[in-house]
C-alpha cells in the first residue's frame, strides 16, 4: 500500500524550496546514508511529522465504588481522614471479574469503536502497567485478540514497567517512534492501566483502578512540545512489591512523600532551563514560571498531595526569584521563607501552609479540573496522570482549552519522574480534533454518577476475593458480570495451566460477545492513517524527477 512518488513540484512544497535543483540537491543530502535522522539539515525539518501528540482517548474505570466516608467509619477512623486528609470521595475497586487484560481490552475497544478507526491503522501497540500477572507474556500480546479479524499482526511495542510511570514511558516511545524514521505512517496506540489495592490499613483507601487509552500521531490537538521535558531518575525503596504472589505493595509512605516531592523540584528545575534556553535561541528574556501554564496535571495518589505539589512549584519560583515582590502579587506575605532550603521544606507544615494559601487561585484555575476521576475514581497507577489529564479536557470547551499549555507531572516509584509540556492546538472550530477530542469525553462526570455504590462490608468482601484468588490455576471467577458497564471485557475463567480466557459484555446488554467475536456496535467518523495528510521523509531517491516516499493508503 505505501510506495508511491511524489514529484518534484510537491518536494517543493514539503522543503520550503523555490528552485528545482537545490530541491534535488537538498533531498539528496538528507539522504546521505551517514546522516543519521537527529542530524538532519534544517531545510528538512518540514518532512518530519508536525504537531506529533494526543488524538484522541479513552477512560475505562470500574462500575462500582465505595463511599470513601462510609470506609472511613468502617475501618474506625476518625471523621475527615481520608475524606478530607486525603481530599478523596470515592474509590472504584474491581472484582474478581476484571483483570489488567480485561481492563486493556475494555479501553482499546472502546477508543477505536468511538473513534471509527481500523485496526490496520495502528502500528505500534504499548502497555504501560504495574499490575503483573505474567512474568514473561505481555498484556500487549493479550490485546492482540483484538486484531486478529483484521490481519494486522505488524504491530510494534511490548509492556513498560516501573510503578506510575510506565504508561508515560510507554507514551514518549509513541511520540518517539511517530517522530523517528521508524515511523510506517500508521498510529501508536499508548494503553496506560492498573489496578491498586492495598492491604487493610491506612494505604488502602489510596486505591483505585482504571486504564486510560491514548491515539498518537501527526497533526495532533494536544501536541508535545520538542526538548520540553525535565527527567530525573532516582534508586530508593518508597513503594515496590517483591512478593509475586501477592498484589499488595510495600510502601513506605514518608519516603514516598518525600522522593515524589523532590522529583517534582528537579523536574521542574530541569523543564525550565531547556524551556529557558528555547527562549533565549528565539530572542525571548524570560523565566518561566507558573504562570506560563494554563493548566497544570500531577500523577495524583492522592488529591491532597497534588495541591500540595502544586504549592510547591510556587515555592520553587519564588526561590529562584531574584526579587520577590513580598508587598503584593503572588508573593505577598511570604517574605519569612526567602532563605529556606528546598530540601528542608518537605515535611515543613509552616512553608506547606504558607504555599497552599499564597497558591489557592492558581489551584482552583490550574489543577482543580484535573481531580475530577481522581477524586471520584481513586490512584489508578499508571493511568492517574492521563485520567487527570482527561478529567481537564473534559471540563472545558475547546474555546478555553485552544492554545493553552498544559504542564504533566508523572511519577513512578523506585523511582522515575518526568515534567513535560502539552500545547493544545489554536483550532477550536466546531468539527476540528480539538472538539471531537473534547465531544468524545464529555460525558465523563455522566459515567461516574452511573455507578453503582457498594457497601465498605462488600467491599472488604472483594479485596479478601482477590486476595484469596488472584493467582489460582483452574479457576472461574465469582463476581456478577451484570454489574459491569455494558460493552466491558472481563475474566471468564483461568484454566490449569493459568490461560486466561475473556468475554466481552455486549453494549446491547443482552448477550456477551465471546473474544474473536469482535463486532463494532458503535458507528462513528472514520480516522484516516496519518499519512494521508503527512508524509514521511524520503526513503530513497527515484532519479532527478522525483522522489519515492512511504505513505499509507488504509
Amino acid at each position: 500500500h505505501f510506495p508511491f512518488t511524489i514529484m518534484t513540484e510537491s518536494v517543493i512544497n514539503l522543503c520550503g524550496l523555490h528552485h528545482q535543483t537545490s530541491v534535488v540537491k537538498s533531498a539528496r543530502s538528507c539522504l546521505s546514508p551517514i546522516r543519521m535522522p537527529g542530524s538532519l539539515p534544517a531545510v528538512c525539518e518540514a518532512a518530519w511529522p508536525k504537531d506529533v501528540g494526543i488524538i484522541a482517548m479513552e477512560v475505562y474505570f470500574p462500575s462500582q465504588y465505595v463511599e470513601q466516608a462510609e470506609l472511613e467509619e468502617f475501618d474506625g477512623v476518625g471523621a475527615g481522614k481520608y475524606t478530607v486528609g486525603l481530599g478523596q470521595a470515592r474509590m472504584g475497586f474491581c472484582s474478581d471479574r476484571e483483570d489488567i487484560g480485561s481492563l486493556c481490552l475494555t479501553v482499546v475497544q472502546r477508543l477505536m469503536e468511538r473513534s471509527g478507526l481500523s485496526y490496520e491503522s495502528v502500528g505500534r501497540l504499548e502497555v504501560g502497567t504495574e499490575t503483573i500477572i505474567d512474568k514473561s507474556k505481555s498484556t500487549k500480546t493479550v490485546l492482540m485478540q483484538l486484531f486478529e479479524e483484521s490481519g494486522n499482526t505488524d504491530v510494534e511495542g511490548v509492556d513498560t514497567t516501573n510503578a506510575c510511570y510506565g504508561g508515560t514511558a510507554a507514551l514518549f516511545n509513541a511520540v518517539n517512534w511517530v517522530e523517528s524514521s521508524s515511523w510506517d505512517g500508521r498510529y501508536a496506540l499508548v494503553v496506560a492501566g492498573d489496578i491498586a489495592v492495598y492491604a487493610t490499613g491506612s494505604a488502602r483507601p489510596t486505591g483505585g483502578a482504571g486504564a486510560v487509552a491514548m491515539l498518537v500521531g501527526p497533526n495532533a490537538p494536544l501536541a508535545f512540545e520538542r526538548g520540553l521535558r525535565g527527567t530525573h531518575m532516582q534508586h530508593a525503596y518508597d513503594f515496590y512489591k517483591p512478593d509475586m504472589v501477592s498484589e499488595y505493595p510495600v510502601v513506605d509512605g514518608k519516603l514516598s512523600i518525600q522522593c515524589y516531592l523532590s522529583a517534582l523540584d528537579r523536574c521542574y528545575s530541569v523543564y525550565r532551563n531547556k524551556i529557558h534556553a528555547q527562549w533565549q535561541r528565539e530572542g525571548l528574556d524570560k523565566r518561566c514560571s507558573l504562570e506560563d501554564f494554563g493548566f497544570m496535571v500531577f500523577h495524583s495518589p492522592y488529591c491532597k498531595l497534588v495541591q500540595k505539589s502544586l504549592a510547591r512549584l510556587m515555592l520553587n519560583d519564588f526561590l529562584c526569584h531574584h526579587s520577590p515582590g513580598t508587598q503584593s502579587g503572588p508573593f505577598s506575605g511570604l517574605e519569612a521563607f526567602r532563605d529556606v532550603k528546598i530540601e528542608d521544606t518537605y515535611f515543613d507544615r509552616d512553608v506547606e501552609k504558607a504555599f497552599m494559601k499564597a497558591s489557592s487561585e492558581a489551584f482552583e484555575s490550574k489543577t482543580k479540573a484535573s481531580l475530577l476521576i481522581s477524586n471520584q475514581n481513586g490512584n489508578m497507577y499508571t493511568p492517574s496522570v492521563y485520567g487527570c489529564l482527561a478529567s481537564v479536557l473534559a471540563q472545558h470547551t475547546p474555546q478555553q482549552l485552544a492554545g493553552q499549555r498544559i504542564g504533566v507531572f508523572s511519577y513512578g516509584s523506585g523511582f522515575a519522574a518526568t515534567l513535560y509540556s502539552i500545547k493544545v492546538t489554536q483550532d477550536a472550530t466546531p468539527g476540528s480534533a480539538l472538539d471531537k477530542l473534547v465531544s468524545s469525553l464529555c460525558d465523563l462526570q455522566a459515567r461516574l454518577d452511573s455507578r453503582k455504590k457498594v457497601s465498605p462490608d462488600v467491599f472488604a468482601q472483594n479485596m479478601k476475593l482477590r486476595e484469596e484468588t488472584h493467582h489460582l490455576a483452574n479457576y472461574i471467577p465469582q463476581g456478577s458480570v451484570e454489574e459491569l458497564f455494558p460493552g466491558t471485557w472481563y475474566l471468564t475463567r483461568v484454566d490449569e495451566k493459568h490461560r486466561r480466557q475473556y468475554a466481552r459484555r455486549s453494549m446491547n446488554d443482552d448477550r456477551p460477545l465471546e473474544a474473536g467475536l469482535i463486532t463494532s456496535c458503535i458507528t462513528a467518523e472514520h480516522i484516516p492513517s496519518p499519512l494521508k495528510k503527512m508524509p514521511r521523509i524520503p526513503a530513497a531517491t527515484a532519479g532527478p524527477e522525483g522522489l519515492v516516499i512511504s505513505n499509507g493508503d488504509h
